[in-house]
């Protein structure tokens, strides 16, 4: 967990590579002079006095250059040294060893054969430049096929090394292009291998991160076979005629009903849930070697052409390293055995009380929680375990117990203790992961770890909605992050665009730098990201348009949803002549749902309402959340179209019913810690962190690559009353328009009756002079009794916007 040892221990490689270096090329112009002052190793040369030394690094340099040369593989010894070097630089870096041990394989071959070739060839130089070893094969292969056969069979080694690793077109192939190819080859070669300036951190479809080592697995490891031989645990006092029961220490086997045998002896179990359906394999990607220029073009011809690759629009980005998330290793912690035991006793205690008997007991350990699995005896009823649901969390002095009686699938009864010293889940291990890496879900987040530790990664694709709600400072906006991260870390611009809407005008106003990359917007707008309301109500309006523009190609394609689309259009059977293009998926996000509610109502709620009952074919999904979760923003068109809901703590049952359909969210403990719904099954979650400053640098990191050359922007869409002004026939306007208009726009306030009196009309001309005002934009729709909203603030701004109305329609 010290940081500072894989760091020392690449600054020791880095060290070793310059030592041998100077030590290895000293020895190309002294080992005339050494050779035989240390051709027979012993201690004593390292002592013994007067001996006169060439090599620049004295008799310890030239000693191991000798045995490296001499005794080893000769001069391709060289070769450790690159690999020396990359291993430091990874080291310091951080940087997952994986693609290390295919260099040192691939160095390590190259330094055989290289030794046995060179001593081949150069047999009888007096320097041994292909060392000890390359002698020794060399010999022992003359001697057993002959010098002709030795040359046979190098050549043939080296053609099979080449068949298998580049599988060259024998058929057209002249004497100029096997040249050229074998240069390119050979150049491939040393810049996967060998380069130092690779990538920092490999894609996720060419890499596996090491998996981090969570807490758990350090104790479920532990061979603890009964906790009376444990040291200073108090236990529970014995009662009368009862057994006094423990929790063994084991790991639970990966099926749905855990082994539960009758305890004789109170002992400590920590089990480890798997999460099913999670971890897939990847879908290795189709190269694609032309510009996207020339694909299209073979596409409109109709001509047989390898699939269509999207992302050679843009072919040089590249997704953002895990370099740029913190690892935040001071809040890790190692769960206290001694706090566990603590907890058992306790519950054990506080249910014997109650004259409750139990079989077993177990704990799963999470990074914030831990989960006791309690087997009732028989005949002990489940609501009497229940109600004691406040005497449990007295008797722990913790907040936020929570019991579910029973858990399904599983005949035990859960209780649900918060750990005293609670753990970072950071974005960082979340993403690096092999569950988040090897996904090969449409649109996979990470969002964080369940109360086993393991990382749980969701498809949004599937969900097809997400409502998040919660309490203020619960992690609702850091969730959010998390949920975009994840896009960003796992797709291509191409393949993925953000709709983002934020009242708030704060919390997504970072992301507005991707607007060449994954941002989609409305044509003409300021910013790209939404924040004023009747551009809200006008962006849901245009995916709404986006919405059947696609619905009319999927039935042009004769397909049901956007991933037969895509697929028909990869392999070249949907032509851009005839209207079809690529879709990407398009991810709605509203940061603060209740505001949009409170101030335009229905003009927000029935486009989302369009959109979350038809848009999931077609590959828009839409994200809300809200931190105020009454019946009145989440309405009942919102929750039967969002079946996936996520609940950070609330205050009251009420809020958490409204959220889940049940209760629970209002007694999580925050700081992230919150419930997820997805098709009936409750699961409980520690959600990733992740700072703002962490979130800038992946956006600025995305942002300084190249990007389109302009934005997504969504279809056009004009509102009611840029309609009303089109179709309005100017010479109909009443006489007295002029003056109601300046009326209203003096005392700024829009209602017939003020325009009836003052300027002495009847009710039916004052109304048709209102409907004429509202239909030019000077006032608001009418609301009621309440007057109308005024539009234009001053005369000299009505006078101006009345004349150019006026000279557009002459």
């Amino acid at each position: 967990n010290d940081e500072r040892i894989p760091k020392l221990l690449g600054v020791l490689c880095l060290f070793i590579a310059v030592y041998l270096f100077i030590a290895f090329t000293s020895y190309l112009f002294t080992w005339k002079t050494d050779q035989d002052k240390v051709l027979e190793w012993s201690w004593r040369l390292l002592s013994t006095e007067g001996l006169e030394i060439g090599n620049w690094l004295g008799r310890l340099g030239a000693i191991i250059s000798n045995i490296f040369f001499y005794s080893g593989f000769g001069s391709p010894s060289f070769i450790l040294i690159p690999l020396l070097v990359y291993l430091g630089l990874s080291l310091i870096r951080s940087i997952p060893l994986t693609l290390f041990w295919k260099r040192l394989r691939t160095g390590f071959l190259l330094m055989v054969g290289l030794s046995i070739l060179l001593d081949f060839i150069f047999r009888s130089m007096t320097f041994p430049i292909g060392g000890a070893f390359g002698d020794m094969i060399s010999s022992w292969l003359i001697d057993f096929v002959g010098t002709a056969g030795l040359i046979v069979l190098l050549i043939a080694l080296a053609l099979v090394l080449i068949v298998l690793n580049s599988n060259p077109d024998f058929k057209s192939m002249t004497m100029q292009s096997a040249l050229k190819d074998s240069q390119d080859y050979v150049k491939e070669q040393w810049n996967t291998n060998f380069n130092m300036n690779a990538k920092a951190n490999p894609t996720p479809n060419t890499s596996k991160a090491q998996k981090p080592v969570s807490s758990t697995e350090s104790i479920a490891d532990a061979d603890i076979e009964d906790i009376e031989d444990l040291p200073d645990i108090p236990t529970v006092p014995a009662i009368p005629e009862k057994k006094q029961l423990s929790l063994p220490l084991e790991e639970e086997p990966s099926r749905p009903v855990p082994k539960i045998n009758q305890p004789t002896d109170a002992q400590l179990e920590i089990e480890t849930l798997p999460i099913e359906n999670i971890i897939e394999e990847p879908t290795p990607a189709i190269p694609v070697n032309l510009p996207l220029a020339s694909q299209l073009d073979k596409v409109q011809t109709g001509a047989e052409f390898e699939p269509y690759d999207p992302t050679l629009d843009l072919p040089s980005f590249e997704q953002p390293v895990l370099a740029l998330l913190k690892e935040y290793n001071e809040q890790k912690f190692e769960v206290d055995r001694e706090e566990l035991e603590n907890k058992k006793d306790q519950i054990i205690e506080t249910l014997l009380n109650y004259k409750i008997e139990i079989q077993s007991i177990k704990a799963v350990v999470g990074p914030t929680v831990t989960l006791f699995k309690v087997k009732p005896a028989p005949g002990v009823r489940i609501s009497k375990i229940k109600s004691l649901e406040d005497d449990i969390a007295l008797s722990l002095s913790a907040l936020g117990i929570r019991i579910i009686a029973p858990i399904p699938g599983e005949g035990v009864i859960g209780i649900e203790v918060p750990n005293e010293k609670k753990q970072i889940v950071t974005l960082k291990e979340v993403l690096a992961s092999e569950t988040f890496k090897r996904s090969k879900m449409q649109l996979p987040i990470a969002f964080g770890k369940t109360i086993s530790n393991q990382v749980f990664v969701a498809d949004l694709a599937k969900m097809p909605h997400l409502l998040i709600a919660g309490a203020t400072g619960q992690g609702k906006s850091v969730g959010i992050n998390v949920v975009l991260m994840s896009l960003l870390y796992q797709k291509h611009p191409s393949q993925v665009k953000l709709v983002l809407i934020d009242p708030k005008k704060v919390e997504l106003s970072p992301y507005s730098k991707l607007e060449n990359h994954f941002l989609s917007f409305l044509p003409g707008s300021a910013e790209p990201i939404t924040t004023e309301t009747n551009k809200v109500i006008h962006t849901l309006n245009s995916l709404c348009i986006e919405m059947d523009e696609r619905y009319n190609l999927l039935k042009k394609a004769a397909v049901r949803n956007i991933k037969e689309y895509n697929e028909k259009f990869i392999d070249r059977r949907l032509t851009p002549t005839k209207g079809h293009r690529y879709l990407p998926f398009i991810v709605l996000v509203i940061d603060e749902f209740a505001d949009l509610i409170m101030t335009a109502g229905k003009e927000v709620e029935l486009p989302i309402g369009r959109l979350a009952q038809l848009a999931r074919a077609i590959g828009i999904h839409l994200i809300i959340a809200t931190q105020r979760p009454s019946v009145n923003i989440i309405t009942g068109i919102i929750k039967a179209n969002f079946p996936a809901r996520i609940a950070f703590k609330v205050t009251s049952k009420v809020d958490s019913r409204t959220i889940l359909d049940s209760g629970g969210a209002d007694q999580l403990i925050g700081q992230g810690d919150m419930l997820l719904s997805v098709g009936g099954d409750m699961i409980r979650l520690q959600c990733a962190f992740v700072d703002t400053p962490e979130v800038e640098s992946v956006i600025n990191y995305i942002a300084q690559q190249r990007g389109y050359p302009e934005p997504y922007y969504l279809p056009e869409f004009h509102g009611d009353e840029e309609e009303q002004q089109g179709s309005i026939d100017m010479s109909s306007l009443d006489d007295m328009l002029d003056d109601a208009a300046k009326l209203i726009v003096q005392n700024q306030h829009g209602s017939t009756s003020m325009i009836q009196r003052r300027l002495k009309l009847g009710y039916n001309r004052a109304g048709r002079i209102m409907d004429q005002l509202e239909a030019l934009g000077v006032v608001g729709p009418s609301e009621g009794s309440k007057p109308r909203e005024v539009l234009i603030y001053d005369e000299v701004e009505l006078e101006r916007y009345l004349t150019d109305i006026r000279n557009k329609r002459k």
